[in-house]
This record gives C-alpha cells, structure tokens and sequence, in this order.
C-alpha cells in the first residue's frame, strides 16, 4: 500500500508547511484508510493550520468547528428556521391545498459545520478544533460522526455522509478525552519543533527574512521556551515576531536588548510571563544567540 509520502510532503511545503515523517505518514494513513486524526499538542505549534493546508492540497472546502464550553447541537449539528416554520403555518391556514404542510422538511433545516460536512458533494475537510474545550456529553455525539460518518436527526432520520469527510481534531490537553474519541481515531501528538524544523518554518513563511535574523529569533525563542514560563511560545509566536522584526528593519538581535523588551508581546501571552523575561533574562538568553 502507496502512502504517497514524498507527494504529500511536496503538496505541504509548496503550501509553506513544513511536515515531518510521522506527521505526513499519518496524514498518508488517514486518508488511505479514510479515519479521523486526532492532533494533540501544545498551542501555536501548528496543528489547526494542518487541517487548513490538507484541506488546500486537496483542493477541499474547510468547514471548521470551533468548540467551546457549552457547544449545543444547534450550532455544532443542526437547527430548525423557527421564524420560517412560524410564516409557513400562518401562510398555510386557511389554504385549500390537499397537501400538508412539512415544517420539519429541507427547506427549514439551517445546516451547521457537522452537518454541512456530510452534504459536500465531495469530500471536505472537517476541523473539530479544540474538542477539549467541549464537554463530555458533545464528545459522546460525536462517536457516531467519526465511526460511520452519519448523524441522527429526531425528525428525519439518519443522514449518511455523501462522500465521507476528512476529519481532523485537535486538542490542546487541556482536559483527558475519552477512550471511545481516540478508539475512532488515528493519532498523531505535534511538540514544539527543533531549532532546523523551526528555521525550515520561519523561511518558508518569511522568505524575506535576513537568514541571519532568522537564526537569532529562532534560537532566541528555542532558549526562551526553557525558562520558567506558564505559557511557552508557540511557533504562531515565533513567526509573528519574526515578521515584527522584519517591519522594524532589524537585521539583528545583538545589542538590541530595547527593541527585544520592546516587542516581547508578540511571544509572551501572560503578565507573569512578561514580567519573567526581564533585562536580565534577555542578556542571558542573548548569549546563546550567535
């Protein structure tokens, strides 16, 4: 069996996606074997934008469910047009027709990402991003999603999937999933990259990045992710302070302790963490920097 490995790893990085071998071998898998993927790892490391260059590669619409703390069917599945089904019983009262009014038919149905998923006509990409953020008992519904690729409705029955979605969740850990969730899926955990997968990252992304720059935000941040921090900096954080960088026309992070103080919002996402990367910090971390 062709996993088509090398082709996949192409496709990524003419998307300006940089794919190791697990990654991709996974993704091969994925579709070979027509299974959801389930992406674990930390925030900023690139797991939602996966979904987003598979669903490019192949030339797939993305429709994508954010979850939430309190996700409910009727934004995640489906909803019925209440004010539409309320006009068409008033239309319909007093009508001589023999034919009976169906207000629960497809014309009243508002379609959200789940069910829109199902009813491509060819195959998309489902993102499911952060279903730790959604409780158990949405999880649950999900099972019947990504084992048989349909979904129940109350008022008309089951709706199998027209050309099976492509499926890919992540999660973020911040909660323990259930053992029924991963069964169904393929697994693939995303940890923050090493210095040359990073580099590899910040060029694609940042072509016109001095390389040299590039070098030092990139050992700069690979250094900073090893102090004390309650959030470590994502590679989302590495390329938006890059290209703060590159807009400052800074071709150097050597002796630019000021600028680095200066824009150190763009990597650090909390004021306990803001206040740990001091001047001191930053002398420190910068002689690791060629």
């Amino acid at each position: 069996m062709s996993l088509e490995i090398p082709f996949l790893t192409e496709q990524f990085e003419a998307a300006g996606y940089i794919v190791d071998p697990p990654l991709v071998t996974t993704l091969g898998l994925m579709q070979q074997l027509e299974r959801p993927l389930l992406i674990e790892g930390e925030a900023g490391v690139g797991k939602t934008e996966a979904a987003k260059v598979l669903a490019s590669v192949n030339n797939a619409p993305l429709i994508r469910l954010q979850c939430y703390d309190g996700l409910d069917l009727s934004a995640a599945v489906y909803e019925w047009n209440y004010t539409k089904q309320l006009i068409a019983i008033k239309a319909n009262e007093g009508s001589q027709s023999d034919e009976k009014l169906d207000v629960f038919g497809q014309d009243f149905l508002m379609e959200r990402p789940l069910l829109q998923s199902i009813r491509q006509p060819q195959s998309a990409v489902l993102l499911i991003d952060e279903i730790d953020r959604a409780d158990e008992a949405f999880e649950a519904y999900l099972l019947e999603l990504l084992s048989d690729f349909q979904i129940s409705i109350p008022e008309l029955g089951t709706v199998k999937a027209l050309a099976k979605p492509k499926v890919v969740l992540t999660s973020n850990g911040t909660r323990e999933l259930s053992d029924a969730l991963r069964r169904r899926c393929l697994y693939h955990y995303m940890d923050y990259p090493d210095l040359n997968k990073e580099l590899a990252i910040v060029y694609a992304r940042l072509p016109e990045i001095d390389k040299k720059l590039g070098e030092q935000v990139v050992t700069f941040i690979q250094n900073v992710r090893l102090q004390d921090l309650q959030k470590r900096p994502g590679v989302a954080e590495t390329l938006d302070w890059a290209a703060a960088l590159i807009g400052l026309e800074l071709d150097t992070l050597k002796e630019n302790i000021d600028v680095i103080l200066a824009t150190k919002s763009c990597f650090l996402k909390t004021r306990e963490d803001v206040a740990e990367i001091d001047t001191d910090v930053v002398s420190e971390v910068l002689n690791a920097v060629a």
